[in-house]
């Protein structure tokens, strides 16, 4: 009698079985990396934007108070995703006499941006000092 040296079918069967389900495994956990990937790098597109829109309105002293703007990012910035924002400068602070004194400004930024289908948002707010101008003088209370 000469022994027959390889596998059996039903042993072929049973190690294809097992890759089977050890792929679809690792397939799945790719799949889940990926997608957190995409929602972190969005996440941090998102970030910078804010930060640049931020120190542009930190810089501008023209911004009216008390009246919310808001805009639309371009997609050409945001690498396609769609976004936008929304901004209110408030007097935080001001003395209550304008020789040489500094107010207290706080801008409120809201951002947003689509992804997945959901909106998500993320907000900052910053303080600023300005000098008094005449407009915020509204003379002493009688």
């Amino acid at each position: 009698m000469t022994t027959r040296r390889g596998f059996t079918l039903l042993e072929m069967m049973v190690a294809t079985t097992i890759m089977g389900v050890a792929v679809v495994g690792l397939l799945s956990a790719i799949s889940g990396s990926v997608h957190n990937a995409v929602r972190l790098r969005d996440y941090d597109r998102v970030a910078q934007l804010a930060r640049e829109r931020m120190n542009e309105l930190l810089a501008d002293y023209q911004m009216p108070h008390n009246v919310e703007i808001a805009n639309q990012f371009d997609p050409g910035i945001t690498g396609g995703l769609t976004a936008g924002w929304r901004a209110q400068l408030t007097t935080v602070e001001k003395p209550s006499s304008p020789a040489g004194e500094m107010a207290l400004d706080r801008i409120q930024l809201d951002l947003w941006w689509d992804s997945g289908g959901n909106r998500r948002t993320f907000s900052l707010e910053a303080f600023r000092r300005r000098p008094l101008i005449p407009a915020d003088y509204q003379g002493p209370p009688q």
